[in-house]
């Protein structure tokens, strides 16, 4: 997956951004886990790698737009800020659907533990995400914040 990233973006410093990501969704996962009673079960492994998956869409959205941005021309900082702006609620309703559609899911005996894991991992990651990946993106590329006057 990595590997597919540096190429997609040409570069080390996205793949990076998007893989340091990835642990936010352990904060999530260990929280619904402990609010169920819930183990950490194969399935809910399965559910954690499929977050792997959704985070790193989530993660390449914001990056693409601040990588178009940039290119345009547009001010460093402004175009991190407009895209977290911009892309906060395409992110957000993708990933409530997805916390939606695992509600029937809890109380199943077999699945119960993999739905848990995704809505909690789903909902903190992308919270954290959403400000975790502009932060770092203007970390990497050295933007600094604007004078207050």
């Amino acid at each position: 997956m990595f590997t597919i990233m540096v190429f997609l973006f040409n570069g080390f410093r996205q793949p990076f951004i998007i893989f340091g990501a990835i642990p936010l969704i352990l904060i999530g996962v260990v929280l619904g886990l402990m609010l169920a009673n819930m183990s950490l079960s194969f399935l809910a492994i399965i559910g954690i790698l499929s977050l792997v998956g959704m985070l790193a869409k989530n993660s390449i959205v914001l990056l693409d737009q601040v990588a178009s941005d940039f290119a345009s021309g547009k001010d460093r900082y402004q175009a991190i800020v407009d895209t977290g702006v911009s892309r906060l609620r395409p992110v957000a309703m993708s990933a409530v659907t997805t916390v939606l559609g695992m509600i029937p899911l809890i109380w199943d005996s077999m699945f119960g533990s993999m739905a848990v894991t995704i809505m909690g991992g789903l909902t903190v990651s992308t919270v954290l995400t959403m400000i975790f990946i502009p932060v770092m993106t203007a970390i990497a590329y050295g933007v600094p914040s604007p004078e207050k006057k």
